[in-house]
C-alpha cells in the first residue's frame, strides 16, 4: 500500500504528541503510527482518531472556501473542536554577505560559504534524523545529534522529538519545520546556537509560534474561531486602505474573492512567522521567548594586539610552514580556511599546523561543489563526455586561487549573480504546506541543475599555462575546473567562471532553470499548481525584445531568473566585485520587473565589463547615468543593458559573426568613439565606415543592422545603425559600446580549418 504524504505524517506526529513536553501516548505508539503512515500499513487504534482528522484536513479541496464559519464548523466539527497546537519555526543565517565576503581571500570566502551551506543542508536536517542524506555525512550526523541532545536534553532529547517529515523546506538558508508545541522554543534556540557555534561570527535567527489544525488550511483565527473575521465582514471593509493593504487591491468581485482565499491559507501563518523572524532580527524580544535575541559574538580586540587578515578581530595564531605566506588567523577566519581547504573530499583530517594548537573545534566532514557536479554529470553521461572527453575525473584538480580559473581566459574572470523572479507573487498563492514542500524542492534542484548543465555546456578541464607564481600549490601543466562555485542555494546562485565563457554560462542558466521548472511533474498528492504560463492574449514582442523580435519564443514560466555579471581582471578585490554584481542583479531585476507589465516574464542579465578598478568611482547606476547618458538633443544611452536573455543570445551571435569576418578592431573603436558626438553625427560616420569596408560588410548589416537596429514602426523601411529607439523612455540607445567591451570575451566560431589546426598545435605541443 502506498504510505501517506510527509506533510501528513509531520502533522499526525504533532497532534499526536500533544501540548506538553512529555507525549500524550507512550513515544513507541508514535512511531509506530509514522511506520504505518510511511508504508501504508495499520496505525495503532490509540491514535487512529488523530490520524483520521489529519487526513480529514489534507483532503479539503483548494477550491473548497465556506462563506460562513458556521458551515465551516458543520463540515469539519472535529478540526474545529481539536485543542491540540501544531507547532512552526522558521529561521536561517542572516547577513551572510557580511559573513561571507568579509575577507578578500577567495579559499576563506569558499569556505565561510561551504560551511554555511553544511549547516542549513546537513547539520539541521540532522537535527529531524533526516536518513536521505549523501552517505559521506554519516559521521556527521551523529555528531551533530550528540550535540543536539547535549545542549537541549530538558524532559526529553530534542533529537527524539523530532522526525524527518516535519521539514517542509531547509534551502537557501532557511528552514521552516513544524514541531511539537511544547518544544518550538527550544527548536529555535537549537537553530540559532548551532550557526554560532559553528561559524562564530555569523548572524542567525529563528523564531516560533503554534497554531491550530484549521489555522495550517484558513490561515490565522480568533481564540474564538466564530469571532475571526471572514468574507461577510471583508466585503464590507476591502475598500479601506488598511484592509487593501493586508488583503491586496482587488479589481473586481471575483478578484476580491481570490485575494482573500489566497491571504486565509498556510501563506498567513507563513507570514507571521516572517513578521516575528524580522522583529528579533531587529532586536526585539518575542513574547514568551525565555531566551534573548542572539547577537553577533562580539570579540574584544586591542590596537597593540595582532589582528587576522580581515583586520577586525584579534589574531590566536601565526602560520608560516604548510602555507603558501604567512598569515594571521584569528579563531572565526581560520574555521573558514579549514572548511575551504578542501584538497580531499571527506577528509576530516585537518593540517598539522591547526592540530598542534590542541583546537576544542573540528571542521567534520565537506563535500566540494565539484563533487557534487560529478555526481550530476554521472546522471547525464552525454554531458560527462561532451565536459571531460578522454581526461578521467580523478586527474581533474580544484582550483585553488582565481588565478587558476582565470588563467582559461587571459587572466580575466566573471562573477555570476543570479536569483529569482516572480518567487515572491507565486509564493503568495501557495495555499498549503505540501505545496510550500514542493515548490521549494522544484526550485532548489531546478537551479542547481541548471547551474551544473550549463558549466559542462560551455567549459572543459583547464590545463594551466604560464603560471608565474613560485609558491602556487599548482603547476603548470596540470588540468583544473575553471569554475568556483560559491554558492548554490535555493534560487541563489553565486559563481566564477572565465570571462570569454561568461555570457553563455548565463544565458544558459537563465533558460534552463525555465525549462526545467515548466517541466516539473504535478503532484497530484499535494495539489501542486503547474509552472507553465497560460497565454490568454497575444504579446507584442517588439516591446519585449530589441533583436530579431518575430524569432523570439513567447515566455512559457511563471518563474525566472535575474543574473548580475561582472567581467574583470583576477586580482580585483572580491568584496568590490561581490558590491558591483549586486548592483547588476539588481539592474537586471529591474528590467525584468518593467518587462513584466507587456507580459514578458523571462529572465534578464546586466553586465559590465572592467578595466580597472578605479573604473566606477561610486556606483554603476551613477556611472552609467553621468558618463553614459547623453542630452544631444536627443537623449542617448550609450549602453545596452540591462538584456532579456533572447537578446544576450543575439549579442553573442553579433559579436560572432564579426569576428567570424576578421572584422577591424579599429574601426570597432572609431564608431564607440563617435556615439557621444549625437545621434546624426554617430549615424553618418557609421555609414562612411560601412560604405569604406573591404570584408565584414554583408555580416554587418545582417547581424547587426537589421538584427537590432530596425525602426519599432518599419513600414517605410530603412534602419537607425547604430541606435536603437526606446518607444516607451523615448531615448535612442545602442549596443556597440558593449559589443566592443565584450569583443575579446566572445570566442569565434570554430571552423573545420581552425579545429584542425587546434587539433596538429596540441599534437605538437604533446
Amino acid at each position: 500500500m502506498k504510505g501517506k504524504s510527509s506533510v501528513t505524517i509531520g502533522i499526525s506526529w504533532c497532534l499526536a504528541w500533544g501540548n506538553g513536553r512529555k507525549p500524550q501516548f507512550d513515544i513507541s505508539i508514535l512511531r509506530e503510527m509514522c511506520e504505518a503512515l510511511r508504508t501504508g500499513g495499520e496505525v495503532p487504534v490509540e491514535v487512529r482518531t488523530i490520524v483520521q482528522q489529519v487526513e480529514d484536513l489534507q483532503k479539503i479541496k483548494e477550491d473548497y472556501f465556506p462563506e460562513t464559519l458556521e458551515q465551516l464548523k458543520n463540515d469539519y466539527s472535529d478540526l474545529w473542536n481539536q485543542t491540540t497546537n501544531i507547532g512552526l519555526v522558521y529561521g536561517g543565517v542572516t547577513k551572510v554577505k557580511q559573513y561571507v565576503f568579509e575577507s578578500a581571500k577567495i579559499q576563506e570566502v569558499r569556505g565561510a560559504s561551504a560551511l554555511l551551506d553544511r549547516i542549513n543542508l546537513i547539520d539541521l536536517p540532522a537535527f529531524f534524523n533526516v536518513k536521505n542524506l549523501p552517505q559521506i555525512y554519516n559521521a556527521q550526523c551523529s555528531d551533530v545529534r550528540a550535540w543536539l541532545n547535549d545542549n537541549f536534553h530538558q524532559d526529553y532529547n530534542l533529537s527524539e522529538v523530532l522526525i524527518p517529515e516535519l521539514i517542509i523546506y531547509s534551502t537557501g538558508g532557511n528552514i521552516l519545520a513544524f514541531c511539537p508545541a511544547a518544544y518550538v522554543n527550544d527548536l529555535a534556540d537549537a537553530i540559532e546556537k548551532r550557526y554560532t557555534h559553528e561559524t562564530l561570527t555569523a548572524n542567525s535567527c529563528a523564531v516560533g509560534e503554534t497554531f491550530r489544525p484549521l489555522e495550517i488550511r484558513f490561515g490565522l483565527l480568533k481564540e474564538k474561531i466564530e469571532d475571526t473575521p471572514w468574507l461577510d465582514w471583508y466585503n464590507q471593509n476591502y475598500q479601506k486602505q488598511i484592509v487593501q493593504a493586508y488583503f491586496g487591491f482587488p479589481k473586481d468581485e471575483k478578484e476580491r474573492l481570490e485575494a482573500f482565499r489566497n491571504r486565509k491559507s498556510f501563506n498567513e501563518i507563513t507570514t507571521k512567522l516572517a513578521i516575528l523572524f524580522n522583529q528579533r532580527r531587529s532586536g526585539n524580544d518575542i513574547t514568551g521567548r525565555n531566551t534573548n535575541r542572539r547577537y553577533p559574538v562580539m570579540f574584544e580586540t586591542h590596537p597593540y594586539l595582532m589582528r587576522d587578515g580581515s583586520d577586525r578581530r584579534s589574531a590566536i595564531m601565526r602560520v608560516d610552514e604548510g602555507l603558501a605566506r604567512e598569515t594571521n588567523f584569528s579563531e572565526a577566519s581560520v574555521r573558514k580556511y579549514l572548511v575551504g581547504d578542501r584538497a580531499k573530499d571527506g577528509d576530516t583530517k585537518e593540517p598539522e599546523w591547526y592540530l598542534e594548537t590542541n583546537p576544542k573545534w573540528h571542521r567534520g566532514i565537506f563535500e566540494s561543489w565539484v563533487k557534487r557536479f560529478d555526481r550530476f554529470l554521472d546522471k547525464h553521461p552525454h554531458l560527462k563526455t561532451k565536459y571531460y572527453g578522454n581526461i578521467p575525473p580523478q586527474n581533474v584538480e580544484i582550483p585553488k586561487t582565481l588565478t587558476h580559473v582565470s588563467n582559461a581566459s587571459k587572466g580575466f574572470i566573471a562573477y555570476i549573480y543570479a536569483d529569482g523572479n516572480n518567487m515572491g507573487g507565486y509564493i503568495q498563492k501557495i495555499r498549503t504546506p505540501g505545496k510550500y514542500k514542493k515548490f521549494s524542492l522544484d526550485v532548489s534542484e531546478a537551479t542547481e541543475e541548471a547551474v551544473f548543465y550549463a558549466l559542462a555546456e560551455n567549459l572543459h578541464p583547464h590545463e594551466l599555462r604560464n603560471l608565474n607564481d613560485e609558491d602556487s600549490q599548482l603547476k603548470n601543466g596540470q588540468l583544473v575546473h575553471p569554475f568556483e562555485i560559491i554558492t548554490i542555494g535555493g534560487d541563489d546562485v553565486f559563481t566564477i567562471v572565465p570571462a570569454n565563457k561568461a555570457l553563455e554560462i548565463s544565458q544558459i542558466i537563465g533558460e534552463k532553470f525555465e525549462e526545467l521548472m515548466i517541466n516539473k511533474t504535478v503532484d497530484k498528492s499535494d495539489e501542486i499548481a503547474d509552472y507553465r504560463i497560460e497565454q490568454t492574449k497575444p504579446v507584442d514582442k517588439k516591446k519585449i525584445h530589441r533583436y530579431q523580435p518575430q524569432t523570439a519564443k513567447p515566455s512559457e514560466c511563471k518563474l525566472s531568473t535575474s543574473i548580475g555579471v561582472l567581467i574583470t581582471a583576477d586580482d580585483t578585490p572580491i568584496y568590490y566585485a561581490q558590491d558591483l554584481v549586486t548592483q547588476l542583479l539588481k539592474s537586471a531585476k529591474e528590467k525584468a520587473k518593467k518587462l513584466k507589465k507587456v507580459e514578458y516574464h523571462g529572465g534578464t542579465i546586466d553586465f559590465i565589463t572592467l578595466k580597472s578598478v578605479t573604473m566606477i568611482a561610486s556606483n554603476i547606476k551613477d556611472f552609467r547615468q553621468e558618463a553614459l547618458t547623453k542630452e544631444s538633443p536627443q537623449k542617448l544611452k550609450l549602453y545596452g543593458g540591462p538584456y532579456t536573455l533572447h537578446e544576450i543570445g543575439g549579442l553573442i551571435q553579433s559579436i560572432a559573426a564579426l569576428k567570424k569576418t576578421k572584422f577591424p578592431k579599429s574601426q570597432l573603436y572609431q564608431i564607440r568613439s563617435l556615439l557621444e558626438r549625437g545621434k546624426h553625427t554617430a549615424i553618418l560616420n557609421y555609414r562612411y565606415f560601412r560604405v569604406r569596408l573591404k570584408q565584414g560588410k554583408t555580416e554587418l548589416q545582417q547581424h547587426f543592422e537589421d538584427a537590432w537596429c530596425l525602426p519599432k514602426d518599419d513600414k517605410n523601411g530603412g534602419n537607425l545603425a547604430p541606435w536603437m529607439y526606446d518607444t516607451e523612455d523615448k531615448v535612442y540607445e545602442t549596443i556597440w559600446r558593449d559589443m566592443v567591451d565584450i569583443y575579446g570575451f566572445v570566442e569565434e566560431p570554430k571552423t573545420e580549418e581552425s579545429e584542425n589546426l587546434e587539433n596538429l598545435i596540441a599534437g605538437v605541443e604533446s
